[in-house]
């Protein structure tokens, strides 16, 4: 599913693992729900290289007739983004990499509250999820530019905490990915099993108010049953 992310990373060290024009302004962040700002890398029309910028995450289609929509286009499905409305002009023209050093996902265990898991790669690394953005003008002209994190069925170690995962994009397809050239990514859409490590955490990243440290620290033996995420 990947419900939050997280992306602590220095940035020196985004663009040195991006290979970025610029060195990006970013703050880290241990807890990111959706409707907030994610870190993309995009490769935009009229500038040379790869550019990292905060967007909203929560796609807004460039046709929404407002942009309460985005709250439920955080998430594009890699079985229907290529058909689904709000995301096959963006798929096609709009692909762009969510930079992250983390995300969560929440494995539900009867009727026990569900257990946090932070995902991350073994060496703490910042990797790349397949990612697509729109820009939505309203009637004031207001410029809203958004995205969505496209996922897969999972692969391990995620498929034993929750179904679904993000569709995580090794080095080497990045370019690939963000040509722009390339309106048919059909072949560029298949599940992947990258190298993930599972760490269960405490249910203090349950509140999307907390950004903290405290959200990768592992969950204390005593730590209460809470009935919901939100």
């Amino acid at each position: 599913m990947c419900g939050r992310t997280a992306l602590t990373t220095s940035p020196t060290d985004l663009r040195e693992a991006f290979g970025l024009a610029e060195t990006p302004v970013l703050a880290p962040h241990y807890n990111v729900p959706p409707s907030q700002p994610v870190a993309v890398v995009r490769v935009l029309r009229g500038k040379e290289g790869r550019h990292m910028e905060l967007l909203q995450w929560g796609l807004v289609p460039f046709w929404a007739h407002d942009s309460k929509i985005g709250h439920k286009q955080s998430l594009a499905r890699i079985e229907t983004v290529l058909t689904a409305p709000a995301f096959r002009e963006a798929i096609r023209r709009r692909r762009c990499l969510v930079v992250v050093d983390g995300f969560y996902e929440w494995k539900r265990e009867g009727k026990k509250a569900s257990q946090p898991f932070l995902l991350r790669r073994p060496d703490g690394a910042p990797f790349a999820l397949a990612g697509v953005w729109e820009k939505w003008v309203s009637k004031d002209g207001e410029v809203l530019e958004s995205c969505a994190i496209i996922t897969q069925p999972a692969r391990p170690p995620v498929d034993a905490i929750h179904d679904r995962m993000p569709l995580v994009l090794e080095q080497y397809t990045w370019d690939r990915w963000l040509d722009r050239e390339i309106t048919d990514p059909s072949q560029m859409l298949a599940p992947r099993s990258p190298e993930l490590v599972a760490s269960a955490v405490s249910r203090h990243v349950n509140d999307p108010k907390h950004d903290d440290p405290a959200c990768f620290e592992p969950p204390p033996p005593d730590e209460p049953e809470q009935r919901s995420l939100f």
